[in-house]
């Protein structure tokens, strides 16, 4: 037997699928489709979020310099004003890496549920749902590669 995929929740190998504690032969799948959700817009305006708290320090830290440069400070005050922008904008250096991060983690989870349905016998079956993205192209993939071999003997 072998294995296709395995995690916490689903197993795919050669003789079937277990999804979520039920198991499901192969050979009883005589169609697998897929189906995605509704665009989930709380994660598109979380993403917006992110990116608005990369850009916030740079805009304060132009606006310091901007500012700097714009009045007709004492020397001191001007450098002070140029020097603290600076600063600021470099201090969101590692912020920026640390949220991009996040932004890449929310696009592999992706923005809508997926759905794995099969066909049996006794009608259409929900094998998985999720909104991870990535676990779901990998899922699929599998199930496509255990299906394959079973096709040829139908």
């Amino acid at each position: 037997m072998t294995t296709y995929y395995r995690d916490s929740d689903v197993v795919v190998t050669s003789a079937g699928v277990r999804a979520h504690g039920r198991e499901y032969p192969l050979a009883e799948l005589r169609q697998v489709w897929h189906t995605r959700g509704r665009r989930s817009w709380a994660t598109i305006a979380g993403r917006g979020v992110l990116g608005a708290a990369i850009l916030l320090p740079i805009l304060v830290g132009a606006l310091g310099v901007g500012t700097a440069l714009v009045a007709h400070a004492s020397a001191g005050l001007t450098a002070g004003l140029i020097g603290g922008g600076i600063l600021i904008g470099l201090a969101t250096a590692p912020l920026a890496d640390m949220l991009l991060e996040r932004v890449d983690r929310s696009y592999d989870r992706g923005s809508r549920r997926r759905e794995i349905w099969a066909r049996t016998r006794r009608g259409d079956i929900l094998l998985l749902s999720t909104a991870d993205a990535a676990r779901f192209g990998r899922i699929y993939r599998a199930l496509q590669r255990a299906l394959e071999p079973s096709r040829v003997d139908r």
